[in-house]
């Protein structure tokens, strides 16, 4: 038998995503098998072992393609004129994403990331990357940003777990308000605080702006940047919220 032509190939591997995503929001993993999944694309079973290896390599795709669909609804960075609001809009986004694809958002959690789907949740880290690195150069981050952003994550997706697993008659409605106020008072400077007045948040918010700094060697960069993390990591007002 001759093989398939590559755009043919390709069509048939997108509906069976597309089936195959279809068939999980609506009956749930259960109803995710290569048979169902086959029958409603109008294909051979056999395809699926040719395109994607097995029904888990069907699920992995599905998991990647969910991550895309999350990305591309990510506002721009640039276009909130407090930062601090940009990234409640980011955290609002991941909740609200989780909360309308359940089961799609705990396979993309669960799901084995193939290089492609790996690469796409780097580039939605970025954003969020960036998004905190504004709120760091406003001089209202009290923690390094890599600090910060791991806890968004892991709060972000761990109150959707939990929202997600959680009755529609039992489900608490304030849960991700009230997240998002802890990981404010963890992260944040309040407003009347906002310039710099101790070591930490005075190391990350020149940490920062590092990257525009003409008037140093890439050495010496690497060397002070070294130095502020290290200032930033030490300091304990990092997890003590601001006194009064």
């Amino acid at each position: 038998m001759a093989p398939t032509p590559q755009p043919a190939r390709d069509v048939v591997r997108t509906r069976l995503i597309e089936v195959a995503a279809r068939l999980l929001a609506s009956e749930g993993p259960a109803a995710v098998t290569t048979r169902s999944v086959a029958l409603a694309a109008g294909v051979q079973a056999p395809s699926i072992y040719r395109l994607f290896g097995d029904k888990d390599g069907l699920l992995d795709a599905v998991a990647e393609q969910g991550f895309a669909s999350y990305v591309v609804q990510k506002p721009p960075v640039d276009t909130d004129d407090d930062p601090v609001e940009g990234l409640r809009a980011g955290w609002n986004l991941h909740v609200g994403f989780g909360l309308a694809n359940p089961a799609l958002f705990r396979l993309m959690h669960t799901a084995k990331r193939t290089p492609a789907g790996q690469a796409t949740i780097e580039s939605g880290t970025e954003i969020l990357r960036q998004r905190v690195r504004r709120v760091a150069r406003a001089g209202r981050l009290r923690v390094p940003e890599q600090r910060a952003v791991a806890l968004i994550h892991a709060a972000g997706t761990g109150v959707v777990f939990t929202l997600i697993e959680q009755t529609d008659d039992e489900r608490d409605e304030t849960l991700a308000d009230l997240a998002w106020e802890a990981v404010c008072t963890t992260i944040l400077v309040e407003p009347r605080a906002a310039e710099p007045t101790g070591p930490a948040v005075a190391a990350v918010t020149l940490r920062a702006a590092l990257s525009n700094l003409t008037a140093l060697t890439a050495h010496e960069g690497a060397l002070l940047g070294d130095w502020l993390d290290r200032i930033a990591d030490s300091d304990q007002q990092v997890i003590r919220p601001d006194a009064g």
